[in-house]
């Protein structure tokens, strides 16, 4: 091995050094936009895997409401419920809700 080694030989080692170094960094460069669409991606990604999953939480709760309205009692239960319907000779008592104090600026009661 050499014990002396010239400055031409100390030159050629940083240079090549230096190329070395700028060689990665050209290539890190190149592919920076890369990763960054990589990323933009994977956040994509994440959001559309929640909306997935909200949605299959939503088609189960559907799913649930299908198979209940083929029981014909649920079916008369809403029917009584919500359209208000009796059988022959039963008698449907509404209780409407509480009225709400409308307030307005002149103090005086509001005419229906």
């Amino acid at each position: 091995m050499k014990a002396n080694l010239t400055i031409w030989d100390k030159l050629t080692r940083v240079v090549v050094f230096l190329l070395l170094c700028a060689a990665l960094i050209g290539i890190a460069l190149w592919y920076a936009p890369v990763i960054r669409k990589n990323e933009g991606m994977r956040k994509d990604r994440l959001e559309l895997d929640k909306k997935i999953e909200k949605e299959l939480e939503l088609s189960k709760k559907f799913d649930s409401s299908i198979k209940a309205m083929q029981d014909p009692r649920t079916v008369e239960r809403l029917a009584r419920e919500k359209l208000r319907y009796a059988k022959p000779g039963e008698t449907v008592i509404i209780f409407d809700p509480p009225p709400t104090n409308n307030n307005n600026s002149s103090g005086r009661p509001e005419r229906p």
